[in-house]
């Protein structure tokens, strides 16, 4: 994600407002003053989004809601990632930015600091019930402002080979701690046989493990950024994976590769910590064992918790440079929310919805086909996604990401120092940051 110089402040919502600055600019001046919805003719909006058939979705507002509300929406199909935060990022600096678009939750504070997109509390306030805490936090970004509409989320979870654990005799494990004594007990059972593997060629599952762990990578104070991704928890979280890796009771492979996709489909790997959408990739993984997984909540750091990371997910955000922010926010609204528009979003774009009604209805009252076996999969999806912990992202996520994959790719490859692969991340994240003109405290 590229940043520029160009930054905004956030505001926080705490008992005294105090203003968190990203740079010179005015709140009250950021973002596009439309007719506030008192223009007399039709209002066309442009929609930048990645999803699949979300054209089909569309077209239940424009044939609906948007036909009365004279909104119409045309999709402009993107490509996904920093691609398309690096498209936003250069259309807005020409002002040319379109109405709407799809932003993952680690990109809003790039899109923020670069006053690319609005503010629109006073929009869609009220649409807050309808999602988790921790998952409407995203998109407020700890201040009183909102930045976008939940769209999708990926709460995480603990998927296992339930054949297998009962052949072995090993128990589902409820605390991190049972789960490497679960890795151990299997190696000594089966010594071909891995629990899972620890994977550096995804940054979004480590960051999931450290945000269910506590961790706040990036939080703003006054006018300075502090990055805390060698923080207590993200240390916990590396020490405790670099461990398992050292001893060789998990592999040290990356997913989603050939050699991967045969473990799972053997079953010489019979575990995966993964995301709601899980079903989807092991569908295509491991064919074989449809029907042999179960789905259970992520393993806890301690007994008395109740919590789990996220592991992707987006928003829909309205620009800066839209002449019509309620006539976007309207529709934002509409598209995350109603029951219609979520279930044609989960049938035609596969998602998992984070607004909660629609977590266990239509295409989400019976199980993934490839888990058939277990009926509750959605019902026990929506209450895990309930205990999402809060994020903390910024604005060189990108950079951390990358880092990660180099540091600690090479350290799962060598079984070598997890802590300072972590502290390789922080010192480049930090480096970054003042690179590019942000203030950074200790």
């Amino acid at each position: 994600m590229p940043i520029t110089k160009r930054r905004r402040p956030f505001v926080r919502s705490v008992a005294v407002s105090v203003a968190v600055a990203l740079g010179a600019t005015a709140l009250a001046a950021c973002g596009s003053e439309d007719d506030g919805e008192a223009e007399s003719g039709p209002v066309s909006l442009t929609y930048w989004t990645w999803t699949p058939g979300m054209d089909k979705v569309v077209d239940l507002w424009n044939k609906g809601p948007g036909k009365k509300e004279r909104i119409t929406v045309t999709v402009k199909k993107q490509a996904s990632g920093d691609t398309l935060v690096t498209k936003i990022l250069t259309a807005h600096k020409a002002g040319k930015a379109p109405d709407l678009v799809q932003a993952e939750y680690q990109a809003l504070p790039t899109l923020v600091s670069n006053d690319a997109v609005a503010d629109i509390a006073g929009e869609v306030g009220d649409a807050k019930g309808k999602f988790a805490d921790g998952v409407w936090q995203q998109t407020t970004l700890g201040t009183d402002a909102v930045y976008a509409v939940p769209q999708d989320i990926g709460p995480m979870m603990f998927y296992y080979r339930e054949d297998l654990f009962k052949k072995y005799g090993l128990s589902v494990p409820a605390t991190w701690e049972e789960f490497a004594e679960t890795a151990r007990t299997l190696k000594k059972k089966a010594p071909d046989t891995d629990l899972t593997t620890f994977s550096a060629n995804d940054s979004g599952l480590f960051a999931g493990l450290a945000q269910q762990a506590g961790a706040k990578w990036w939080t703003a104070s006054g006018e300075k950024w502090k990055v805390g991704i060698d923080d207590a928890a993200s240390q916990k979280v590396a020490e405790f994976w670099g461990g398992l890796v050292e001893e060789g009771a998990i592999d040290n492979q990356p997913m989603y590769t050939p050699a991967w996709n045969k473990a799972l489909n053997t079953g010489k790997q019979i575990a995966w910590v993964s995301a709601v959408w899980a079903p989807g990739t092991l569908t295509t993984a491991a064919p074989d064992t449809k029907g042999k997984w179960a789905m259970a909540p992520l393993p806890q750091w301690s007994e008395s918790q109740n919590v789990t990371g996220s592991w992707g997910g987006s928003s829909t955000a309205v620009t800066t440079d839209s002449g019509h922010k309620a006539a976007a926010a309207k529709f934002a609204a509409w598209l995350n929310t109603d029951d219609a528009a979520l279930q044609a979003l989960a049938k035609e774009g596969g998602i998992y919805p984070a607004a909660t009604n629609a977590q266990t209805s239509g295409a989400f009252a019976t199980p993934p086909d490839y888990f058939s076996n277990q009926s509750d999969f959605y019902t026990k999806a929506a209450e895990i996604a309930k205990t999402t912990a809060p994020s903390a992202w910024g604005p060189n996520v990108n950079v951390a990401y990358t880092t990660f994959k180099d540091a600690f790719g090479k350290a799962a490859k060598d079984k070598s120092d997890f802590a300072a692969a972590l502290r390789t991340m922080q010192d480049d994240t930090v480096a970054d940051l003042e690179k590019q003109g942000f203030e950074v405290s200790e």
